[in-house]
């Protein structure tokens, strides 16, 4: 049962905007909360926008910032903002390489 007191609530996890921040997708987190109410981010393909919701390892955030839309999987949730190397050990980079990027069939193919 994955109600309150169930599985899902022993699992650590912290704020959306909090993780953002830590994470340096944002300068403030004041400009994270904004983002995220906006509706423009999703948690496991579902829509939010509230910032209280939680996230945990494993959870798979997408969200396009600028002209890019970033696709990351939470691999730690952080205690404090770092220097950014820290910050880029929080997230995996799952977004697609452009398709501009990739070589044609036929030039993979010899």
């Amino acid at each position: 049962m994955a109600g309150p007191g169930g599985p899902a609530a022993a699992r650590a996890s912290i704020r959306l905007d909090k993780w953002l921040w830590f994470a340096r997708f944002f300068k403030t987190r004041g400009l994270a909360c904004r983002f995220i109410e906006a509706g423009t981010v999703r948690i496991n393909r579902m829509p939010v926008a509230k910032t209280s919701v939680r996230v945990a390892e494993g959870d798979v955030l997408t969200f396009a910032l600028g002209p890019r839309v970033h696709v990351v999987q939470v691999v730690a949730l952080g205690t404090r903002r770092g220097p950014a190397s820290e910050a880029q050990t929080l997230y995996l980079d799952l977004t697609a390489v452009p398709a501009a990027d990739v070589p044609p069939l036929a030039a993979r193919d010899e």
